[in-house]
């Protein structure tokens, strides 16, 4: 397997090398930030939509559950849903390792080595959240059909499904699996040295390895919107605002596990019927 490699000393070029590699380097935010920034406006405009702006907009009808059955079409709408908030959601937390994949790229082309275009390895980070938000609409169907769910935001109407989920969360935070997922996402460097691939079809398989790590660390709080509201934006932005301290603080580690604990305490709380 070929591995990246950094660009020799040259006096004569390491100027211009590294105006270009920032130039990239800003192109590349600008992108990410204009991609992160339509999903969000998307997703508000939906949620605002839906008269989720809040826990309480909707008043009684929050706690009723939904029962009329879905349509292709509906489902379709909810899958769509799903990517574009994850989407939202998850490029932020994932900028600091597409930004280290685009910069040792260029160098790599420099060297005269294989070059990829950045989006080739997003694509495949994107591939895999979209392939979570469809199994994620279908859990949402299957919530709905058993009447688990809200009427209007998604929110679990049951204190044995809402606190199973956050039990669920907690103890997962404190998992080896958890741990060793939240290390492959804090770690881009060392995930580029140990997996990268050469070509288009390498940059996209590297991509979707970074993804599986991505779903793997934090598709249980994900699900936590089944609990909060599917279409609850503050939790949208609270559960969002966590994955990225989570992978990008110097002690995120940390502080997933005391989110953990936290949970855990919510779990019990809403057992007890504080939450439903």
């Amino acid at each position: 397997m070929a591995q990246p490699q950094a660009a020799q000393p040259n006096a004569q070029r390491t100027g211009p090398l590294e105006s270009i590699i920032k130039r990239d380097r800003v192109l590349v935010g600008v992108a990410l930030l204009a991609i992160a920034g339509l999903s969000w406006a998307y997703t508000v405009n939906l949620a605002r939509g839906m008269g989720g702006d809040d826990g309480m907009s909707m008043g009684m009808s929050m706690g009723m559950a939904n029962t009329m059955a879905w349509t292709a079409a509906d489902f379709w709408a909810q899958f769509v849903m799903w990517t574009v908030m994850m989407f939202a959601m998850m490029i932020p937390s994932a900028a600091p390792m597409i930004m280290v994949f685009a910069t040792v790229n260029r160098r790599r082309r420099e060297n005269s080595d294989p070059y990829v275009p950045t989006f080739v390895f997003l694509l495949g980070y994107l591939i895999l959240w979209a392939a979570f938000s469809a199994v994620a609409a279908t859990a949402q169907w299957g919530l709905h059909q058993g009447a688990l769910l809200s009427s209007m935001m998604g929110a679990s109407t049951s204190a044995i499904l809402g606190g199973s989920l956050l039990l669920a969360a907690g103890i997962f935070q404190w998992t080896p699996l958890k741990y060793t997922c939240l290390k492959g996402c804090r770690s881009p460097l060392g995930f580029l040295m140990n997996d990268w691939r050469d070509g288009y079809g390498g940059a996209l398989v590297m991509g979707i390895r970074h993804g599986t790590f991505c779903v793997a660390c934090c598709w249980v709080l994900m699900a936590l919107l089944f609990v909060t509201g599917i279409m609850n934006l503050l939790w949208v932005a609270v559960i969002a605002g966590f994955v990225l301290l989570e992978k990008v603080a110097p002690k995120g580690q940390y502080v997933g596990w005391v989110a953990g604990l936290v949970l855990i305490g919510l779990a019990g709380w809403t057992y007890a019927g504080g939450l439903n």
